[in-house]
């Protein structure tokens, strides 16, 4: 693979030419590389899985760099288009980092690589039935604050703009309390 920069000869040239593919990259260079082959090869299933959630991964990337400012405002500035962000948000869930039941709040830390677009709570007493529920408020940038009445073993799930989910169950007696 070779990379060419600042020449009329290959100004503009990308698609495949004989054995040779050239690819015009978003910073202007064009990379040139011998074309693959593929005509013997027989995908493994676990191959035929990952095209598959490839295929799934790029079609939502396609929408939402379309559909979603968020995605090309956080692709402004670097090599990446907004459809690579939107590519990375799909294939990374978000992580709850903390949480913390203090007396009539709930503190959720969680992160993501693009943005924790919702955290939910559920609260439910020793067998199970549930107290109460509901949408956690964003107070900072990876801080949500639940405000409750209710004690007892709380669920908590995080949300991407991908509808990538994590889960936190805190037991009520393990609770971190203050």
């Amino acid at each position: 693979m070779a990379k060419v920069k600042n020449n009329n000869f290959t100004t503009g040239l990308s698609g495949k030419f004989g054995n040779i593919v050239f690819r015009q990259m978003k910073d202007g260079t064009t990379v040139v590389a011998a074309a693959p082959d593929f005509t013997d090869r027989v995908f493994s299933e676990a191959q035929l899985a990952t095209q598959s959630r490839f295929q799934q991964a790029s079609a939502y990337a396609r929408a939402a760099a379309r559909e979603n400012p968020l995605y090309a405002q956080l692709a402004a500035g670097t090599s990446k288009t907004a459809y690579n962000v939107a590519l990375s948000d799909w294939y990374h869930s978000p992580v709850i980092q903390q949480v913390t039941v203090q007396e009539g709040r709930i503190h959720v830390e969680a992160t993501d690589n693009v943005l924790v677009s919702n955290v939910r709570l559920s609260i439910s007493d020793e067998q199970g039935r549930t107290l109460e529920q509901g949408e956690a408020a964003r107070i900072s940038e990876n801080l949500w604050e639940y405000k409750t009445a209710a004690v007892g073993d709380v669920l908590v799930e995080a949300f991407d703009l991908a509808g990538n989910g994590a889960q936190a169950h805190v037991v009520a007696s393990r609770a971190t309390r203050t």
